[in-house]
């Protein structure tokens, strides 16, 4: 009797370390080069990611490194332009996008995402003396300085603003700080890094509440890549109950923009 406990025990151990050594090579089989995590990004995108001092660093790069380390993977970073950003990983260029990725139907239907990293929330910026927009509902029949074809024009449009077109975010800014323009509405993200930048610049923002559906950052990977999502998500999940998120997004941020 006692001979069948001992290897009844040793059958069960035996399963035990083959599901984990399962889990392990799963994720292994997942990644472009093993033991390595591979990370698509901009690397011209600040403060996101970019170069300081010829060293690539940013809110994700940084996020991207302590993934990597919670999963105990060797971080390998791989900087492509936007347009074929996403297309890259089709080939596997690298294992997850890192980018400020938002997730849509349409990307949804043929990748993979992790859980979020930003909130993704929306703010509306207007001159600190501008006093009859005090809400997001103000901005009917204002002049708004926004990209044509972003996802904050057509909110915008939804609200009854009036679109000055820009090139982008700085010209935005300009446009407000010269009088042609009554606001903007980015990304809490982005306002957070420009006043950061220019604590004096002459602008308030203003919360948009529930008006505007928040669209945080996600992590894009291959839609067969299961293990690697749930290995990524159980890291991010690590980093944020330990702080870790929102201290990356103070540092490069000069606020929290996970919450």
């Amino acid at each position: 009797m006692a001979f069948v406990s001992l290897v009844l025990v040793g059958v069960l151990a035996a399963c035990g370390q083959s599901s984990k050594t399962s889990k392990t090579d799963s994720i292994n089989s997942e990644l472009s080069t093993k033991g390595t995590l591979t990370i698509g990004l901009e690397g011209t995108y600040q403060p996101y990611s970019y170069h300081n001092d010829g060293k690539l660093t940013g809110y994700e790069v940084e996020l991207g490194r302590a993934i990597a380390k919670e999963m105990k993977l060797k971080p390998k970073f791989v900087e492509t332009k936007w347009d074929s950003l996403i297309a890259g990983i089709d080939v596997n260029k690298y294992d997850v996008i890192l980018n400020n990725v938002a997730k849509t139907p349409e990307r949804a239907a043929k990748y993979r995402f992790t859980t979020a990293y930003t909130s993704g929330k929306s703010q509306l910026a207007v001159l600190k003396t501008n006093k009859t927009i005090k809400s997001i509902k103000d901005i009917k029949g204002k002049k708004m300085a926004q990209s044509v074809t972003s996802n904050n024009a057509a909110n915008v449009k939804k609200l009854g603003g009036t679109i000055v077109p820009v090139d982008g975010f700085a010209q935005s800014i300009s446009l407000i700080e010269q009088g042609r323009a009554d606001g903007t509405v980015n990304d809490a993200a982005s306002f957070y890094s420009y006043l950061q930048q220019k604590p004096d610049a002459p602008i308030k923002l203003i919360a948009v509440g529930n008006a505007i559906t928040p669209t945080p950052a996600r992590g894009l990977l291959r839609k067969d890549d299961t293990a690697l999502q749930q290995g990524v998500d159980k890291a991010l999940a690590k980093l944020r109950a330990d702080g870790t998120l929102s201290k990356l997004s103070k540092q490069f941020f000069g606020g929290d923009v996970t919450k």
